[in-house]
This record gives structure tokens, C-alpha cells and sequence, in this order.
């Protein structure tokens, strides 16, 4: 028997998501937007793919969530994109209402389901939604980290003009400008890339890294990015709804690990069926540690900026 996977938001993002998870052939989805007939005609679309690809899951989009009932997955993609110009700062009073009451609406049909949220800026709207869910910390996680240490690798893939496969890193913190990419730890084809780059080429990358959904709004004039974002969110699914038991950077509620109490943060973890199994921590330098912390302040300010805005509502 095929997973369901419920994706909320039937833009770039949420509809290439429903796209290649159907493609994989394991679970049936269900895309839901707000917008009349949207997710409906792309779900379509996407179902009638099935015979040139081989894939017998199904597609289904909605208006509502009746549809979204006992989903083992439900990723959230719902929200405004970010514009040029504009920061993640800036989205995050409009996607806070969001957030909340699709969150609301996926838990009351679907009340044993993980959630994965996509929504920027990342670490303040999966706090709300773990909030908003009432669930237990290991149900409800970000997709931040595998996307940025996809841009690394990618960069230094370039870079040294080698192949993807054979770079490995890891980017922690939040996602945004404080985003901590951890050179200790990153390697092309086992080799510690100190060997194989000069620091300012290493602080380049770094830089261009920590910018790089900036620089692709940019180019786009109008949108943000949803090919690399889907392949993450898709690779995060996957470990999920296959016990993959991955090893992936992901966004998760701490409670003292990394020294930060009562905060989503990007960090590695174990990835499987059950979410979150395992927080896993490494070792930091001083100068690590003090850039996770740097990135740890810059989100509790988020989660200031958006407790007073529900105090004043309320």
C-alpha cells in the first residue's frame, strides 16, 4: 500500500515537489491551494504523466482538506515568496497567519501525520507550526539544511570542476545570511577542501552560499527558487516514508543540544519513519559555536517580532 503525502501550496515550490514525488512512484499525493481549479488542473497534469513515467501513484488537488485525511507526510509550502529586495524578515507577520491555519487544518484531519514546513523564513514559521500542532518535537521539522548544503557542494563542485557526488558538507544554523557552513567538515572525495582551496576562494563560497536564494530572486526579477528547493524537500520525503534513516541537516526543536533551549535550529540529524530519530551532535569550534549562537539570536528576534504582533492582535 502506497504512503499519502498531502502538499499544501500548488505554487513552483509545492507543485514541483507533488511532481517529483509522484514520479518516484511510492506515495499518492494531494496538492491543495487556496486558488479555485489550481491545484486541480496541475494535479491533473501531473496524473496524466503517469504512463510516460511508469507511475501508477496517484495526484489528486483540492480546495479543501477533507482530501488530505490520514496523510503519513504533509509538507508545507503555502506562503508569499520572497521578491527582490525584500528579506525573509519581511514575510514574516503574512506567513505566520498562514502558516497557522493550514497547520491547523492538516492536524485536524490528519492528526498522526509528520510535518515537514518549507514556508520562509524557515525557522520561525516551523516553530509556529510546532506550536500551532501540539505534536511532539520528532513530528515537526524544517527543510533548510539540505537545500543550502546542496548550493555549497554545488559551488565548490564548480569551483574545482569535479563531480557533485564527490563533495560533502554540511550547512547548520538558520536558514538565511546567519547560516553556518562548517569548512571542518566539508570534503571532495574525502580530502578536506583547506587542501584544496585557498581560504578566500573557501570564504567566497561560503559568502555566495549564505546568498544563494538572493541571488537567484535576482535573476528571476520576479519569484524565488523551486527546482534545488523541491529536490531537497523530495530527498528529505524520501527518508521519511522509506525509513531511509538518512543523515541529513534539517531544522528541529532543540532542547539544550548545541547549548540552545526552545528552538528550531538547522543541525544533523537521523532522519526516518518516525521523523526526527536522532539529534546528532558534533563537536564545534569557538568560532562555530559562536556563529550557531549569532544564528540562534536572529531567529528568537523573529519569534519576538511575532509574539508581540499576536499580543497586540489578541
Amino acid at each position: 500500500m502506497r504512503k499519502k503525502v498531502t502538499v499544501v501550496g500548488a505554487g513552483n515550490v509545492g507543485a514541483t515537489t507533488a511532481q517529483r514525488i509522484h514520479e518516484l512512484g511510492y506515495a499518492d499525493v494531494v496538492l491543495v491551494d487556496v486558488v479555485e481549479d489550481l491545484p486541480q488542473g496541475k494535479a491533473l497534469d501531473m496524473l496524466e504523466s503517469g504512463p510516460v513515467l511508469g507511475s501508477d501513484s496517484q495526484v489528486i488537488g483540492t480546495n479543501g482538506y477533507e482530501e488530505t485525511a490520514n496523510s503519513d507526510l504533509a509538507i508545507i509550502t503555502a506562503g508569499i515568496a520572497r521578491r527582490p529586495g525584500m528579506s525573509r524578515d519581511d514575510l514574516l507577520l503574512t506567513n505566520m497567519k498562514i502558516i497557522g491555519s493550514v497547520t491547523q487544518e492538516v492536524v485536524k484531519h490528519s492528526p498522526n501525520c509528520i510535518l515537514m514546513v518549507v514556508t520562509n523564513p524557515l525557522d520561525a514559521m516551523v516553530q509556529h507550526a510546532f506550536r500551532v500542532s501540539g505534536f511532539p518535537r520528532h513530528r515537526v521539522f524544517g527543510m533548510a539544511g539540505v537545500l543550502d548544503t546542496s548550493r555549497f557542494r554545488t559551488f565548490i563542485a564548480q569551483e574545482l570542476d569535479v563531480s557533485v557526488e564527490d563533495v560533502q558538507a554540511y550547512v547548520l544554523g538558520s536558514h538565511g545570511d546567519d547560516m553556518v557552513p562548517l569548512v571542518r567538515y566539508t570534503t571532495v572525495g574525502g580530502i578536506p577542501i583547506t587542501e584544496l582551496l585557498s581560504q578566500d576562494a573557501i570564504d567566497r563560497l561560503v559568502q555566495r552560499t549564505r546568498q544563494g536564494g538572493g541571488e537567484i530572486v535576482a535573476l528571476l526579477k520576479a519569484g524565488s527558487a523551486y527546482y534545488a528547493p523541491s529536490a531537497a524537500i523530495t530527498q528529505m520525503a524520501e527518508a521519511v516514508l522509506l525509513d531511509k534513516k538518512r543523515i541529513l541537516p534539517c531544522c528541529v526543536y532543540l532542547e539544550g543540544e548545541y547549548g540552545i533551549d526552545g528552538l528550531y535550529m538547522g543541525v544533523p540529524v537521523k532522519l526516518g519513519e518516525k521523523g526526527i530519530e536522532e539529534i546528532i551532535q558534533i563537536r564545534l569550534t569557538e568560532d562555530e559555536q559562536t556563529a550557531l549562537n549569532k544564528s540562534a539570536q536572529n531567529v528568537r528576534e523573529l519569534l519576538e517580532v511575532m509574539q508581540n504582533s499576536a499580543q497586540s492582535a489578541g
